[in-house]
């Protein structure tokens, strides 16, 4: 086989990422092919590819030494991914939430935090900062459905608000009468007294002298 024909012959070594890595997710199957990205070489970063839950690594048959070192990064990264923390994107995936869901679960105590972690957007100088979580714990909300109790909990918190705005409205409106009707009653004792009818010709007659 000629030298240039043997180069083009590819060394190929692929993974499964397990369910309790990707808990169901491609949006988190993305998420480790990422962080396994970023732990490549520059270099190296397009050479490993996600096809479902398949991480294949694809190199030239003349970088057997660069394929062995990637080979040892990916295996190493597989062998985490099951705990690797769980991102935003990550979580609302898995759990099925809305944005502002997320938002309110986590100020409010429901959805915990495992801690935050800061990275640089790319092309970009600006830094954001956001929450990660525990993938067991997120595991453990998705296997006791955790998701449909915190939102029977929000919509009877809501009707309960309801009630109480209705209830304080009605309340309100009934002091708002009642000082009127008080101000109404002062004003009218307040006033001259009304003449009695025929009380002019009761003193022509001098019948008081």
């Amino acid at each position: 086989m000629p030298k240039h024909q043997k180069n083009e012959v590819e060394l190929l070594r692929t993974w499964t990422l397990s369910p309790a890595a990707t808990l169901g997710s491609f949006v988190r199957a993305k998420g480790i092919l990422q962080e396994i990205q970023a732990r490549l070489p520059s270099a190296l970063k397009k050479s490993i590819i996600l096809e479902g839950s398949d991480l294949t690594l694809a190199m030239p048959a003349s970088d057997k030494s660069a394929f062995k070192a990637a080979e040892a990064i990916v295996a190493k990264a597989v062998e985490e991914a099951p705990s690797l923390p769980v991102i935003p994107r990550e979580i609302e995936d898995i759990l099925t939430i809305k944005t502002s869901e997320r938002h309110r679960w986590l100020a409010d105590g429901r959805l915990q935090s495992a801690g935050t972690r800061t990275v640089r957007l790319n092309g970009r100088a600006r830094q954001i900062t956001f929450h990660v979580y525990d993938p067991r714990a997120v595991e453990d909300l998705l296997d006791r459905g955790a998701v449909d109790e915190w939102r029977v909990e929000d919509a009877e918190a809501k009707a309960e608000k309801r009630l109480k705005a209705a209830y304080q409205a009605k309340l309100t409106r009934s002091l708002k009468k009642t000082r009127k009707a008080k101000t109404t009653s002062k004003d009218t004792s307040t006033e001259a007294p009304t003449r009695l009818k025929g009380w002019d010709e009761f003193d022509v007659d001098g019948l008081l002298r």
